[in-house]
């Protein structure tokens, strides 16, 4: 294979590697299949086109043109002139798909159904991707910037990603088939010099090629590794630059900021932009659905999330602690027992193109049971999705409270108290002195700040001339409230933050909640949601009631029965027993909306199921792959660093077991002139005695290697025993013990007639306990936990390796590459 059709294939390797990122933007993946067999056509017709050979401008200009035609034949064939050649028809098809490809990626949630446009994206833009690589690497052999376009196509796909946890697993996919074409491309023009010289090996005394001194690595190699080092930190850092595409608070597409997946903090959202966008579709589409025991819905708003941080600029939501969900949530703040709620129960069913990471719920709930990664936010009252959880296709139940305070209850309700005031009231420097002169002089006459908050809701819905209206620029901060009370002119988000503003300015606690109003009834019983009905409006706290609904928003939602005049009393705490109607049967399965074609259903277009009774889930204990997969992980903890140990103990009583083996069944191996002279004794005996003998002599080296005394086998067997015993420093019957062996092993080896030894295992338990004797404590725990002469399994792994790749013609690396301590020592065979 010759050097620029390897490099071609690594070329083709990588680009692929990189796309693979994208594989979970869109379900199913058949399209990277046929991006794979496309890329392989277009990457075919360089490496021809380098072979006639063409001039390099002139190759790239062919697979350009290859890239045209296959893209017209996949997409825009009934256009093409012939079926094959682009016209301009072909580039007017091309632009019609490539937007309602566009269209299509702000409609719909990650994984995304492949649609025509999406498949012309995708496909196209990995076409281009492979045309560049190609061109790069291969055809001007300039590997190092082809990185640039790799990158380019994995930040793009980690970018959008929405944080599944496997985005690591595509990160290092792509990082390997940059740097496996850095490394092919190194090779390719060492190679044009001829042979390449990496220094001598060890023991052999030769004097080294292109090694720099110290045996340091090639310079173009060391420049691979700094150039695919700085190409993998710009790829760990772009990807963490781009938003990610995840659900917003009410985007039905899957777009706008999303909750992170941490799981002990949620941080600030901001869902102004999707809602606005919510309430201008053009087609109302079905988000929600679901089914109560209400016996009126007026009130049941859905609620996401609430925005309790103004600092002028924009309101958001805090950054909070978050836990478990609990069976049961924790008593509304500030609700006490002299006021009269409800307890009602809602089963909700989540459309499949609805996806956030915040659980829309009745305010406030006090049970919720739904499967999957959830999280609880005390603060806001809130259900926050974690490690990518999120509401698509979702069913769930929860039981909510309806409080139903009197107009009398909230007039006289207590101050609030001080940490609440001080959060809750807190108003930047920056807003202009207009607001709180308007909210003095719109509340001018107010006994209480339940009449103050009546006067600023009748101001902005009633009697002040404020007109509703989507097409208003959104904005939140100072210079948008200062707008909007000047215009009298927008939509939810302007008139819901004003109020909150407004009434912070009057020292009244306020926030403002951001989800759904209460949809429109359906014939079978259930109510269902719509895009549209994505609306905010704020929460005002008073002592002995909690956080209260307000609806200052003209034509939108519901006023609350206690803003008005004598409004209804409530009756006492306990919660009063709600209507049987609506969920005493809920539908045994759910279903799809009526008239909804194939295609609408296949891309999560048909609206919510119909919610369905919800059973709490069953705790079966811990599953068994859980305990299975923790068991493996403990026990691997524990066994790894104690193989090298347990390789000895193994190796050592195989050796010196009476049966005997030969010295290749432990792994080992033996010199050319001791493997000759075993081969030369033809009795199976004395085969059998040698066997044994070598294989004691083989043990008492590695002994006296793990206590630090590195085997030499330019030696004599007489010459290494007295080497041994000096180095070991041993004495009497220790040192009489390796004699023995050493004259047993010339025996064997060199003797016409040998004569087998006798006790050398008793002989090697000798020689163990003597270098144990002499040796420091340091060095007898290194030898039996971490015995250097287990190093012979990487030996025989590396020779395994060498066999492999000598048949196959794979590069390989010497063993002169690994660390000192993994090197043989001089001579040293086996």
């Amino acid at each position: 294979m010759s050097g620029r059709t390897r490099l071609a294939l690594c070329a083709y390797a990588a680009t692929l590697l990189a796309a693979g990122a994208m594989l979970p933007l869109v379900d199913p993946a058949g399209w990277m299949v046929q991006a794979a067999f496309l890329l392989a056509i277009q990457s075919g017709v360089g490496a021809l086109a380098r072979r006639v050979p063409l001039a390099r401008p002139l190759t790239v200009a062919v697979q350009a043109l290859v890239l045209l035609l296959l893209l017209t034949v996949v997409f825009a064939r009934s256009q093409a002139i012939l079926g094959v050649l682009p016209g301009p028809d072909v580039f007017q098809q091309f632009g019609r798909v490539l937007s309602a490809g566009g269209e299509d990626v702000g409609r719909y949630a990650i994984p995304a159904p492949v649609t025509d446009g999406i498949r012309l994206m995708m496909v196209g833009g990995v076409l281009v991707i492979g045309l560049a690589v190609d061109a790069l690497s291969v055809t001007f052999r300039s590997a190092a910037p082809a990185g640039l376009p790799l990158l380019a196509l994995y930040s793009i796909a980690a970018g959008l990603s929405d944080g599944d946890g496997a985005s690591w697993l595509w990160f290092l996919a792509a990082a390997t088939g940059y740097l496996v074409l850095l490394l092919a491309e190194g090779r390719d023009r060492l190679s044009q010099w001829g042979r390449v010289f990496g220094g001598a090996a060890a023991g052999q005394g030769r004097a080294g090629g292109f090694d720099a001194a110290g045996g340091g690595a090639l310079a173009p190699a060391r420049t691979g590794r700094r150039i695919g080092a700085l190409a993998l930190g710009v790829a760990l850092v772009v990807p963490a630059a781009l938003p990610a595409l995840d659900g917003g608070l009410l985007d039905a597409a899957g777009s706008g900021p999303g909750a992170g997946s941490g799981g002990g903090t949620i941080s600030a959202v901001n869902p102004l932009v999707s809602l606005q966008d919510s309430l201008n579709q053009p087609e109302d589409r079905e988000v929600i659905r679901y089914r109560t025991n209400a016996t009126d819905t007026k009130d049941l708003y859905l609620r996401i999330v609430a925005l309790d941080q103004f600092d002028g600029t924009a309101w958001r939501s805090s950054e909070r602690k978050v836990r478990d969900v609990p069976d049961r949530l924790p008593q509304p703040e500030g609700l006490s027992s002299a006021v009269g709620v409800t307890e009602i129960k809602t089963n909700i069913s989540a459309s499949g193109s609805y996806k956030q990471s915040w659980l829309p719920m009745p305010y406030p709930a006090a049970k919720v049971t739904i499967g999957g990664r959830w999280r609880f936010e005390p603060a806001g009252r809130t259900l926050v999705g974690d490690r990518g959880q999120n509401t698509r296709g979702a069913q769930y139940s929860v039981t909510s409270l309806l409080v139903k305070p009197t107009s009398e209850q909230l007039a006289s309700a207590p101050r609030a108290p001080a940490n609440l005031l001080g959060e809750y009231t807190n108003v930047p420097d920056t807003l202009p002195e207009q607001v709180k002169a308007t909210a003095k002089q719109v509340t001018k006459g107010a006994a209480n700040d339940y009449e103050r908050a009546v006067k600023l809701q009748d101001y902005f819905a009633v009697g002040g001339g404020f007109r509703y209206d989507t097409q208003v620029a959104s904005g939140t901060g100072v210079e948008a409230i200062t707008r909007f009370l000047q215009r009298k002119e927008g939509f939810c988000v302007h008139f819901s933050f004003s109020m909150a503003a407004m009434a912070r300015t009057l020292g009244i606690p306020a926030r403002v909640a951001v989800g759904f109003t209460p949809g429109s009834p359906r014939p079978d019983g259930t109510m269902s949601i719509g895009l549209r009905e994505a609306h905010a409006w704020p929460e005002l706290y008073f002592e002995g009631v909690g956080w209260t609904r307000f609806e200052p928003t003209p034509s939108r939602g519901s006023t609350p029965d206690y803003t008005r005049p004598e409004a209804p009393g409530g009756g006492p705490s306990t919660p009063t027993k709600p209507s049987e109607r609506a969920s005493a049967a809920p539908s045994a399965a759910p279903t799809v909306q009526e008239n909804c074609s194939a295609q609408a259903k296949r891309l999560g277009d048909c609206g919510a199921a119909a919610p369905r009774d919800i059973l709490p889930p069953a705790d079966p204990g811990t599953p068994v792959g859980t305990v299975l997969a923790v068991s493996l992980g403990v026990a691997a903890l524990v066994l790894l660093p104690l193989l090298p140990m347990l390789w000895r103990i193994r190796t050592r009583s195989r050796r010196l077991r009476s049966d005997g083996r030969v010295p290749a069944d432990d792994g080992t191996a033996v010199s050319q002139e001791t493997s000759g002279d075993v081969g030369a004794l033809a009795q199976p005996d004395l085969a059998e005695t040698a066997a044994r003998t070598l294989a004691t002599w083989h043990e008492v080296s590695d002994l006296a290697w793990d206590h630090g005394i590195l085997p030499d086998e330019s030696q004599t067997p007489r010459k290494a025993a007295a080497r041994i015993v000096r180095l070991g420093r041993l004495e009497g019957e220790a040192a009489n013990a390796v004699h023995r062996v050493a004259h047993a092993v010339e025996q064997v080896l060199y003797a016409p007639e040998p004569q087998p030894g006798t006790g050398l295992a008793e002989d090697a338990r000798h020689i163990w306990s003597g270098l144990r004797a002499s040796a420091s404590r340091g060095t007898r725990l290194r030898a039996v936990l971490a015995p250097r002469s287990s190093v012979r399994v990487v030996w025989a792994l590396s020779a395994r390796w060498a066999a492999f790749t000598d048949r196959w013609g794979v590069h390989r690396w010497s063993l002169d590459r690994l660390p000192g301590l993994m090197r043989r020592p001089s001579r040293q065979r086996g």
